[in-house]
């Protein structure tokens, strides 16, 4: 009998749509208050995740998703980080 592997699933805050970890992205607050995109998902910090979508991101940056789910502002080049990560892929 083989056993399975359980998929992580994580739920991106703009859809709340709950997904595998592989189809987002993780974006990353440290104690010190850097943010950055974490292309690993393995940093240390505090995340929050955003689907591989560009609808979507550009919905995060409309609506502060990113901004009240780690409760600061969002520097510009996130999301550019972000959009190159989905489009790179």
């Amino acid at each position: 009998m083989t056993k399975k592997r359980k998929i992580p699933l994580r739920k991106c805050i703009v859809s709340q749509e709950m997904m595998p970890k592989q189809s987002l992205i993780r974006v990353v607050k440290t104690k010190e208050g850097e943010i950055f995109v974490d292309p690993t998902g393995k940093k240390n910090g505090r995340g929050a995740y955003v689907s591989k979508d560009l609808k979507v991101v550009d919905q995060a940056e409309k609506n502060g998703a990113l901004e009240k789910q780690l409760e600061m502002k969002i520097p510009e080049t996130i999301y550019q980080d972000l959009r190159k990560q989905i489009e790179g892929e």
